[in-house]
């Protein structure tokens, strides 16, 4: 062993390039060697002594890379620890490589914060009040304050500096950093408000026409909010603006069960008239409308009877009318249907007459909220409308087609052939 460092004290006085440029190569051996022991022996065997934990099994089924990116830290510590221990070697590069690894372990250090960051969310994604109080805002937050120390701390480690020398020229640039970042804090403002008022959550159904948004959250970040559209497009708002702009969040409609209906039919107004006592017989046939018209008789007979001479005229006398029967008659399927929400309000109107015909408004809920069942309910509702509408002897109205005025003008002409 005396021998060998003789040997090796003899290499050095004899040709100290040579020897420095050795113990360079060395060096960086060590820290290659450093590097290969901590990654394919130290990182496998914590690693898998990590995932034989209940806490592994159970929660995390995503590797976030957190332990292996620590492990870069060895091979810097090495270099950091090394190149100062090598004769010769000029100060400027002593210190150079210093203050790079030092960095650079700075470095290694904040993105593994931000790894344990991301698994923090991951896990916290898990839990099922993660929707209704989403905190990848302020995980985002908090990744970019380690970020902000972790590249104060770096610039002060590169030119051999305090931290404290950077951090109070900082106040002269605070203008500078607020213009900066503007949006951030404006977001970060927005996001804690969204967060206690709960204003949005990912799953709501949330309309914003001026943005051209109309669908599902999926995400909601510091700065912004992803909305996946119902033709599947992604849009992508600022999150401030669910704080700055009027929008719609169908929450309420999907938490109450139902979800309303609000159509009108179009009455020509041509079509409306009194009962005759024949078209009277006929709708007794109506299962629905046996209680109804049985209830105006007695109430009409009562009324016209109170008249005494006057009554024998039909014009002062009550009559029932097409259009008020087959108003009840909705009223009372919309009670029996079995896909109609019976708890919520339920109401057939007439709305003020338009040049379009006389809008008769079903106004009631369906109870489901699912959008395909929903449009079935409701079309599956105004089929049955349309289609025994003239068994009242009501038309609905629409706007001459081509069709309409082509069968006037055959008609014209054979008028005037015959």
């Amino acid at each position: 062993m005396n021998d060998w460092l003789a040997t090796l004290e003899h290499w050095r006085e004899l040709s100290p390039e040579l020897f420095m440029a050795g113990s360079l190569l060395l060096l960086v051996v060590l820290s290659w060697l450093a590097n290969w022991i901590t990654k394919n022996i130290l990182v496998r065997a914590v690693s898998k002594a990590f995932n034989a934990t209940p806490f592994a099994q159970q929660a995390l089924q995503q590797d976030f890379g957190i332990i292996a990116r620590l492990a870069n830290v060895v091979p810097a510590l090495v270099l950091a620890a090394g190149v100062g221990l090598i004769e010769g070697l000029p100060h400027l590069v002593v210190e150079v490589v210093r203050n790079v690894s030092n960095a650079f372990i700075v470095l290694t250090i904040a993105m593994s914060l931000s790894n344990v960051l991301t698994m923090v969310n991951s896990l916290y994604e898990r839990r099922p009040d993660s929707k209704t109080k989403p905190i990848k805002g302020y995980i985002q937050l908090l990744k970019i304050i380690v970020y902000t120390i972790a590249f104060v701390l770096m610039v002060a480690m590169l030119i051999d500096r305090s931290p404290l020398i950077l951090l109070s020229g900082m106040g002269a640039m605070m203008a500078v950093l607020l213009l900066i970042f503007q949006d951030t804090i404006l977001s970060v403002v927005a996001s804690v408000q969204i967060a206690s008022n709960d204003v949005i959550r990912v799953g709501d159904w949330v309309e914003m026409p001026q943005l051209n948004a109309d669908g599902d959250v999926i995400d909601i970040a510091l700065h912004t909010v992803k909305i996946q559209n119902w033709d599947r497009t992604i849009t992508t708002i600022p999150t401030r603006r669910f704080m700055t702009d009027p929008f719609k969040n169908w929450r309420g409609m999907q938490q109450s069960g139902g979800r309303r209906i609000k159509r009108s039919l179009m009455i020509d107004q041509q079509s409306v008239r009194f009962l005759t006592p024949e078209e009277r017989a006929h709708l007794d046939r109506f299962r629905l409308l046996k209680d109804y018209l049985a209830e105006k008789d007695r109430d009409i007979k009562a009324w016209n009877e109170a008249l005494k001479e006057q009554g024998k005229e039909p014009v002062n006398t009550r009559r029932i009318t097409n259009l008020g029967t087959f108003r009840a008659y909705v009223q009372r399927y919309l009670q029996s249907h079995p896909r109609v929400h019976q708890g919520m309000i339920q109401m057939v109107r007439q709305m003020p007459p338009t040049p379009d015909g006389l809008p008769l408004e079903v106004y009631c809920f369906t109870n489901t909220v699912v959008w395909v069942e929903y449009e079935s309910i409701q079309a599956d509702i105004f089929d049955h409308l349309f289609a025994i509408l003239p068994e009242f002897g009501l038309r609905v109205y629409q706007h001459p087609s081509g069709l309409d005025l082509r069968q006037l003008r055959i008609e014209g002409l054979t008028a005037a052939d015959n």
